[in-house]
């Protein structure tokens, strides 16, 4: 086979994977979610999940996330590493190796219209949880810490939402740079996780490492300009802008509201 057959062959396969619609929202709504898990640590699906999900669906734009956010942070693994209560997020990641699988088993079986209206009220819910400023102040015990962490785990299986209840738990009394250290420590855990449920249940279809190639250069631009603003920006300006836009991805992201991202109805 010729090398020319093989471009050929390759751009078919690529153009016959990528949806017909929506491509060039998606990379816009890959940098904002990047901006913020750049910043924070998290972030990141409850931004892209609502919305992604209104124009490919679900179970596309769950898997898209994890390898997109896999491949893109993998530099903040080190620093993280460093910087991270390590015990604790160990055992917040022995309940995740249950949880993972759970909610990649919803994920794979449930409805997709019913996914999406699920997957926008525990975006509301989770961001009420983080307004609200509730953090876990108490000593830190192993049988909740692994609860936490099995709930933290069925929400990733199911929708990359797992950020905000390890945020409450693992907050506590620590600075803001401890606990971006711990739920990037955490989330590096659990998308290993992640990454082989969703192999076993036959969600990394074509389109999956199509639109990889495609977004990827967006999240990237987005996680390293959120990177940035960390040491540059007051935490808490950039916080509330995040609670907007998470609000305002959960709400638009709903089946209601279909026509406002051109979403076809699964």
């Amino acid at each position: 086979m010729t090398l020319d057959a093989i471009i050929a062959g390759v751009g078919a396969w690529f153009a016959a994977a990528l949806p017909d619609h929506g491509i060039y929202a998606l990379m816009a709504f890959a940098f904002i979610a990047g901006l913020a898990r750049g910043f924070s640590g998290f972030g990141a699906a409850l931004i892209f999940i609502p919305l992604g999900g209104a124009i490919v669906g679900p179970k596309l734009i769950s898997p898209i996330l994890l390898v997109i956010d896999g491949i893109a942070t993998l530099g903040m693994i080190p620093p993280a590493w460093r910087g991270a209560n390590r015990p604790e997020v160990f055992v917040m990641a022995a309940g995740a190796a249950l949880g993972v699988p759970a909610g990649t088993a919803m994920l794979a079986l449930l409805d997709p219209t019913l996914l999406r209206w699920s997957i926008t009220i525990i975006a509301i819910s989770l961001l009420a949880l983080l307004v609200s400023g509730w953090r876990y102040n108490g000593a830190p015990s192993a049988p909740i810490s692994s609860g936490v962490g099995l709930i933290a785990g069925l929400f990733s299986g199911a929708a990359q939402l797992g950020g905000p209840p390890v945020v409450a738990w693992l907050g506590g009394k620590s600075d803001f740079t401890r606990v971006r250290a711990n739920v990037v420590l955490y989330f590096s855990i659990s998308s290993v996780f992640s990454a082989i449920s969703y192999y076993i249940g036959g969600l990394f279809v074509p389109a999956v490492f199509a639109l990889t190639v495609v977004i990827l250069p967006s999240y990237v631009v987005g996680l390293y300009g959120g990177s940035k603003l960390f040491g540059l920006a007051k935490e808490r300006t950039f916080r509330i802008a995040c609670y907007i836009l998470i609000a305002a991805s959960a709400i638009i992201g709903m089946p209601l509201l279909d026509s406002v991202l051109r979403s076809p109805p699964s």
